[in-house]
Parts: C-alpha cells; sequence; structure tokens
C-alpha cells in the first residue's frame, strides 16, 4: 500500500512538471512577409521623406505569453520613397539613401535586429530589448509594442527610432558639420513597424 502511495505521488509529480514544461516551452513564430510592414521616416530642417523597406525573413521566439528571442533581417537594397510624384527626384533620393553617404547597400545588403528579451509594462505595451544592426555596427535598443491575437494570427506593431550617427551615417548632420542651415537632416529616422506571424 505504501509502495502504491510513493508511485502514485512520483506519478503526480511527473505530471505537475510535464504540464509546467509544456505550458513554458518555446515555439518559434515566422514572419508573414507579405502580411507584415516596414515603413521609414527621415526628417530635415525643411520638411521630411517617407518609404518603404522589405523584410527578407524574421521570426519570434515566445515562452507562453512573452517574447524571448527573435531575429529580422532587413532588405536594405529594397529601400523606396512614397511621398516624392517626381520619379527622377523619387529615384535621386532613393539612389542617395543607398549610396555610401547613408546605408552603402552594396557593402551592406542587410540589417538585422536580434531580440534578447522583453518586458510587460504597466500601460499594457510590450517594451522589446534587443541589439541593431546596421552597416556592420551593432548598438542595443529597446521600444514598446502592441501585440494581439487575429485568428490564427499574431500581431506586433511598433515604432523603433534610430540615430542613425551611431552607425557612422554622418551624411547632412548638424552634429558633425557647420553652417548646414536648412540642409541639416535630424539625426534620428523612425522606423514603424506592422509584423504578422
Amino acid at each position: 500500500m505504501k509502495a502504491k502511495r510513493v508511485l502514485l505521488g512520483l506519478a503526480f509529480v511527473m505530471g505537475a512538471l510535464f504540464v509546467t514544461t509544456n505550458v513554458n516551452a518555446q515555439k518559434s513564430m515566422s514572419l508573414k512577409i507579405n502580411d507584415s510592414k516596414l515603413e521609414w521616416t527621415g526628417k530635415k530642417v525643411t520638411g521630411e521623406h517617407h518609404g518603404t523597406v522589405v523584410f527578407k525573413s524574421g521570426n519570434l521566439q515566445m515562452e507562453g505569453s512573452k517574447i524571448v528571442g527573435g531575429e529580422f533581417v532587413i532588405d536594405m537594397t529594397s529601400i523606396k520613397n512614397t511621398d516624392i510624384t517626381s520619379d527622377k527626384y523619387r529615384g535621386d533620393l532613393e539612389k542617395h539613401l543607398k549610396s555610401d553617404d547613408f546605408f552603402g547597400v552594396v557593402n551592406f545588403p542587410e540589417s538585422k535586429f536580434m531580440v534578447k528579451d522583453s518586458k510587460k509594462l504597466q500601460n499594457g505595451k510590450i517594451l522589446v530589448k534587443g541589439e541593431i544592426s546596421i552597416k556592420g555596427i551593432t548598438k542595443p535598443l529597446e521600444f514598446e509594442v502592441d501585440s494581439h491575437q487575429h485568428g490564427d494570427s499574431f500581431h506586433v506593431s511598433g515604432m523603433m527610432v534610430i540615430d542613425r550617427t551611431l552607425f557612422g551615417i554622418k551624411y547632412g548632420s548638424g552634429s558633425f558639420f557647420d553652417n548646414l542651415g536648412d540642409r541639416t537632416i535630424y539625426n534620428d529616422f523612425e522606423l514603424k513597424f506592422d509584423l504578422m506571424f
């Protein structure tokens, strides 16, 4: 009888461990590239420009409902402008953004963001912590996101604010050049994202 109780106790402990492991098991979710958007905004003294860039790949690592990891690769050769109506001026800007003055896409065709951890905030949002690599330089970056289910899909949206000068992109920066006047381009640019998994 005593042996039976011991066996039942062991079975209960093993079952509890199995359930706990199952609940906290990591799962990987792949980015639905065609359903996801990545939009940039760059600002200068006289205005701003907007455009898009495309993901090459992406995934999120989840532990229960918590984001614990992930990797997103961006195709920097896909940079496009969406606010200039003139084909010539739009093409000129896209060419300049791809040049060594900015993102140098010939030598650095990809940028990458690695998710390291996340934390639920009191406002209901999630603080994502990670590292971003641009032009071969890696820096820490954190930002807030919203997340929720869309049927069978998982949706994450938010915005990164990135100081381009940390990655050696100094063209037109008032922090490094004097007397630029209305040709000054602000150091920070924004990446707004809507991701579906």
